[in-house]
């Protein structure tokens, strides 16, 4: 699978996972009920699903000019680093809002999601790319 598709069966699988993990997690750390904790986990996955699109589109035409263009274990490490870092940037005002805490609480909240987050991703792509196979930006060039 290749092209749209792909990226749409990507982010769709990788969010829906998400809140199924994350809307549970909000409600034991906050208490603030299920539902609110859905609703800003659905908000949180609605923005991560943007930023994904996004950060794809420019990581793969980046990927698709490197000399070497396979997935490393660094390369994996990197995108799933980039992607959740921008993250943590993204959704700190819509956690400190939401939840009606600091800035600060909302750092620490985010970066606990973080590293959950990044092991996720960097697991959720290598499984991803090992059922669907890789990108053709990470598939060597044939002469």
């Amino acid at each position: 699978m290749q092209g749209k598709a792909r990226k749409i069966v990507q982010v769709v699988l990788y969010e829906a996972i998400a809140v199924v993990c994350v809307a549970p997690a909000l409600e034991l750390a906050f208490g603030a009920g299920m539902a609110q904790s859905a609703v800003l986990s659905v908000l949180m996955s609605g923005i991560a699903m943007s930023w994904n699109m996004a950060y794809n589109w420019a990581f793969e035409r980046w990927e698709a000019r490197q000399p070497a263009r396979e997935r490393t274990l660094l390369r994996r490490l990197l995108h799933a680093l980039g992607f959740e870092g921008g993250l943590v940037v993204l959704l700190l005002p819509v956690v400190a809002y939401w939840l009606q805490v600091s800035l600060w609480a909302a750092l620490l909240t985010n970066l606990a999601l973080f590293v959950f987050f990044f092991v996720y991703a960097f697991v959720f792509q290598w499984g991803f790319d090992k059922v669907f196979d890789v990108p053709l930006s990470a598939q060597q060039v044939k002469c």
